[in-house]
């Protein structure tokens, strides 16, 4: 399978959302983040742009009842950054959570930046 898409994790963010959970539900993440890799188009069920954030997304995951949320961004192409993750526990994604989405995104970019 070619892989469409490449996976980075900026800093420890996602791994501090993602290593306390139970292994079912790693194993679902994984597989979803996985299909983010290699299929040509990602199902909006699964990948979604979050409007009026200027280049910020969401990974959405099911499993069995709960829902969780890893947001993202794009950067030179086909690489996929990955930032903080949730539970989402109410109808909408909580500000706040968006927020510190954003603030981290524009920490990478700005240690990108520096760094050149």
């Amino acid at each position: 399978m070619e892989q469409k898409r490449q996976l980075s994790f900026f800093k420890n963010y996602f791994h501090d959302f993602f290593d306390p959970l139970k292994e079912s539900v790693k194993d679902k993440i994984d597989q979803i983040l996985f299909m983010v890799r290699i299929a040509e188009r990602i199902p909006g069920k699964f990948f979604q742009h979050m409007r009026g954030t200027d280049g910020l997304f969401e990974i959405r995951v099911e499993y069995q009842s709960n829902i969780y949320r890893i947001f993202c961004c794009f950067d030179e192409g086909n690489l996929v950054v990955l930032f903080n993750g949730f539970q989402k526990k109410t109808q909408k994604t909580p500000r706040k959570e968006i927020e510190k989405a954003l603030r981290i995104k524009d920490e990478y970019f700005e240690q990108k930046r520096k760094s050149k």
